[in-house]
């Protein structure tokens, strides 16, 4: 997944997911917490791996992923292309109503405008540079 799209949520938490994302997650997606001060929208596919990987892990390392399972809810849209984002999941993102919704290879992100900017403005190309030498580019 790829792209930058700005939307507003409103009153009821209810957020626009674009036409061409809504394309890549597919009829049902997962909305958790994300790494960062953001929610993560994870196709079924990838939350399946998820689902594998956690299974897999020893009951000590696997109360760490608890509050990531605890507070993701299935996803499905609206007529209008929309899902509603909990006021738990709004609250941990800070999300009020200007949102960003970011296209990340295997999954998106929705963000506060104002973090995302925020921290999109901390970019630069040395840092971008010192990312993609980490990754081997």
């Amino acid at each position: 997944m790829t792209g930058t799209y700005e939307h507003s949520i409103d009153a009821k938490g209810r957020l626009f997911i674009p036409a061409k994302l809504r394309e890549e997650l597919g009829v049902t997606f997962y909305l958790a917490m994300g790494i960062d001060t953001c929610l993560a929208i994870y196709p079924q596919s990838t939350w399946d791996k998820f689902t594998e990987k956690f299974a897999s892990l020893p009951m000590t390392q696997s109360k760490v992923m608890r509050p990531l399972f605890a507070n993701a809810v299935k996803c499905e849209l609206d007529s209008q292309g929309r899902i509603v984002i909990p006021q738990k999941l709004r609250k941990y993102a800070k999300l009020e109503k200007d949102a960003v919704i970011l296209g990340v290879n295997d999954r998106a992100e929705i963000w506060s405008a104002q973090l995302w900017y925020q921290d999109e403005e901390e970019m630069t190309p040395e840092k971008m540079a010192a990312c993609m030498s980490e990754l081997g580019f």
